[in-house]
């Protein structure tokens, strides 16, 4: 990875778990906790590819592990960050513009249930029934709701700084990310504006031939 690359990963992986461990954990939401980690990656990866999204989500794993008040074995969430990362890297936009929300939504929901079932896989592996002792039921349902929920205000705009970070033309074009939040925000939004450009442009060009006519019955007149 580029180092512009690390910088702002690493910036950002940061930021999401010192939000996750200081004010999300301590919601006291019912089931799961809103992972804000997880979307990150999921966001980066997204934008770098399946071995970007893999080296970002082993890293943001492995910093998870570290970080109190964790209470399970290192690199537990790091393998499942890594694999997570991967996969959601081959669902990376051709082009790296996104065409609807439709796609990255699904993304979210399925890393949500998939995150979830290998990390309680990995913890059965290592005699963790935290999982199964909470209901690992319950856990999916909640998992997939919040990151649902925290998605759109999160992963667009995490997409758009990383795209710009690396001065990606598509980003330079669309006004560093406009197009991300249009995809989440609407699928039709982008067709409503050439719609609206359309009747503008028609509108000045009526304007402009009123105006000449008007000029040349003017001279006419004199």
């Amino acid at each position: 990875m580029r180092l512009n690359r690390i910088l702002l990963s690493a910036s950002l992986i940061v930021v999401a778990l010192v939000v996750q461990v200081s004010i999300l954990a301590r919601l006291q939401l019912p089931g799961a906790v809103p992972d804000l980690l997880l979307l990150t990656v999921l966001a980066l990866a997204m934008v770098y590819g399946p071995t970007g999204g893999s080296l970002v989500g082993f890293g943001a794993g492995l910093l998870a592990d570290l970080a109190p008040p964790a209470d399970h074995a290192v690199g537990r969430y790091a393998l499942v960050l890594c694999i997570v990362g991967y996969l959601a890297g081959l669902a990376k936009p051709e082009g790296g513009k996104l065409r609807s929300a439709t796609g990255p939504l699904v993304v979210v929901v399925g890393a949500a249930i998939g995150s979830t079932l290998l990390y309680a896989g990995v913890g059965a592996l290592v005699g963790d029934t935290a999982a199964r002792d909470v209901g690992l039921g319950g856990l999916l349902f909640t998992a997939s709701l919040y990151d649902l929920l925290l998605a759109p205000f999160t992963v667009p705009w995490i997409m758009a700084l990383a795209r710009r970070g690396e001065h990606d033309p598509v980003a330079d074009a669309s006004g560093g990310g406009g197009d991300v939040a249009a995809g989440w925000l609407t699928s039709g939004g982008a067709k409503g504006l050439a719609i609206g450009r359309q009747r503008g442009l028609r509108a000045r060009a009526m304007k402009s031939r009123v105006a000449r006519a008007g000029r040349i019955k003017g001279v006419k007149r004199l």
